[in-house]
């Protein structure tokens, strides 16, 4: 898989277009969660693009300390379908991993987790901190990572 890293502004109309529909399409169709994808945050944060073959299959945006979160922070991670189950998931959080670290020099990093993929997160290495909670109705919870 390809992995760039792009400001909003260095998106080009296809990609933006070609990564709102597979996050609509993964976060709202597939999730059945009828929630506002296009939030405005977009225009703030670094995406993450990972591509097979041309295609967008892998995505996250990451954002520095105080633009979305206290801490840098990662979301709206995803995996086409067809390529769940292929470790791809690792390899997309460490590109953001890295970019955070490289693109905003913190170490530290949250992200909103569905409660189901706390395994897949603590494997990364980010620990739960508080309470679950529902987000757009989807259980979450909060983690973080910190290299100290």
């Amino acid at each position: 898989m390809e992995i760039t890293v792009k400001s909003f502004e260095e998106l080009s109309k296809d990609e933006l277009y070609e990564l709102l529909s597979v996050r609509t399409e993964i976060f709202v169709v597939e999730q059945e969660c009828p929630y506002q994808e296009v939030d405005f945050k977009d225009q703030i944060a670094l995406h993450v693009l990972g591509r097979h073959k041309g295609k967008l299959v892998a995505y996250s945006r990451i954002f520095k300390e105080g633009d979305y979160m206290q801490e840098a922070c990662i979301g709206r991670v995803l995996v086409t379908k067809e390529h769940r189950e292929s470790g791809l998931g690792y390899v997309i959080m460490k590109a953001s991993m890295n970019a955070i670290k490289t693109s905003f020099h913190t170490n530290t990093m949250v992200v909103s987790a569905q409660k189901y993929l706390r395994k897949f997160y603590n494997e990364l290495g980010f620990k739960e901190i508080g309470e679950p909670y529902l987000e757009d109705g989807i259980p979450h919870i909060k983690m973080i990572y910190s290299e100290t």
